[in-house]
């Protein structure tokens, strides 16, 4: 299972090699090798049992997933505090996190 999360790992723009680059910049890279090989295990499990077919969500998925569960904690927690929350997007603020 190593050697097929090896592979994944050398893919360009997927989840997994995402998935592998975020943990071993925490953990080390041995240990990104065996979340992302467990990730793949899930991932054939669910296929096999379900019957679904295969369908990569890319590497900005868990970047596009914080972003949104960040955008709904601060929402809320300025809404605990009283104001009125209404989101909308600023070309000012998509510069400056790049």
């Amino acid at each position: 299972m190593t050697e097929a999360a090896w592979a994944a790992t050398r893919t360009k723009n997927t989840f997994f090699s995402e998935r592998y680059h975020r943990i071993a910049a925490r953990r080390g890279k041995k240990r990104a090798l065996i979340a992302v090989g467990h990730s793949q295990i899930v991932s054939v499990y669910l296929i096999l049992s379900t019957g679904a077919s295969y369908r990569e969500l890319g590497a900005q998925y868990m970047q596009e997933k914080i972003e949104k569960k960040r955008k709904a904690y601060l929402s809320s927690e300025l809404k605990k505090l009283g104001y009125e929350v209404t989101l909308t997007k600023s070309t000012t603020a998509s510069t400056i996190g790049n």
